[in-house]
């Protein structure tokens, strides 16, 4: 009776369809399409759970259902030739119109890819301040297809992400700290000791300054003008602006009450001693 059975089943499995498509390939194809059905909805459950607090609503729906279609297409592409359909003719029509398609849409193609390697790699995100090669600002947008960056005088500049993804992005406040330097030359009359004691007490004192790593204050040249003192300072990367502004001015005032007086250019001329007897 089993034997019957599986005879049975066999002769059903190897029943002939249409041409050379059997009722087994016909199944075959089936659990084809069923595991890449799953295997498309848990990759979009996850890009879901992932990207939720990286992309905006409606961009991920489009991502996801992007993912989703091209899983599924790359299925039925594999179960064509099992279920006995030739792709030949749609390929050569399909490739002569992919060409025709690809010229006219690289760009927007090679944007959208860039978009989604930026998402991914997350250089930047919005809030940050970034330069790309002479665009500096704020990250106020960040879609599919272009950046939105906000410069520091309130324009609004649209970068591609093809631009954004192929260039140098600088990104000041990544890291929390962030270091600023001075050059202060000082004349040659002034003590050059006591005008980096005032330096570092002016430091130490502005609380934006940090301890660790600590600023450096040392003389770096004797050019003709005067003494070239060098100030290396860190300040966290939100206040380092203001403190770069303040710390300067706070040196510049304490110096001068002091008697330390900034060097400015000069010269001084030798006459020859003919000269002087002539004036003489």
């Amino acid at each position: 009776m089993i034997s019957e059975i599986l005879d049975w089943s066999i002769r059903i499995m190897d029943y002939r369809l249409y041409e050379n498509v059997t009722v087994r390939d016909l199944i075959f194809a089936f659990v084809i399409i069923l595991i890449a059905y799953i295997i498309a909805k848990f990759i979009a459950i996850s890009l879901r759970r992932s990207l939720a607090d990286k992309m905006k609503k409606d961009q991920l729906e489009l991502l996801v259902k992007l993912v989703y279609t091209v899983i599924l297409l790359i299925a039925i592409v594999t179960v064509t030739p099992i279920l006995g359909v030739s792709l030949t003719g749609l390929l050569v029509a399909g490739g002569i119109a992919g060409i025709v398609i690809g010229f006219a849409s690289q760009r927007v193609v090679s944007n959208l890819l860039s978009g989604l390697f930026l998402i991914a790699e997350r250089p930047i995100k919005i809030g940050d301040q970034v330069v790309v090669g002479n665009i500096a600002g704020f990250v106020e947008d960040m879609n599919i297809m272009s950046t939105i960056v906000r410069t520091y005088d309130g324009l609004y500049v649209r970068i591609p992400n093809e631009t954004l993804f192929t260039s140098s992005i600088t990104n000041p406040v990544a890291n929390v700290a962030r270091r600023f330097e001075y050059q202060i030359s000082i004349r040659y009359s002034d003590d050059a000791n006591k005008a980096i004691e005032i330096i570092k007490r002016m430091i130490e004192e502005h609380p934006f300054a940090l301890k660790i790593p600590p600023p450096r204050v040392f003389v770096d040249s004797l050019t003709e003008s005067g003494v070239n003192i060098i100030a290396r300072i860190w300040a966290p990367s939100t206040a380092w602006l203001d403190a770069k502004m303040e710390i300067l001015w706070k040196i510049k005032v304490e110096l001068e009450k002091n008697g330390i007086k900034i060097a400015f250019p000069q010269r001084l001329i030798w006459f020859g001693e003919e000269y002087e007897n002539k004036k003489l």
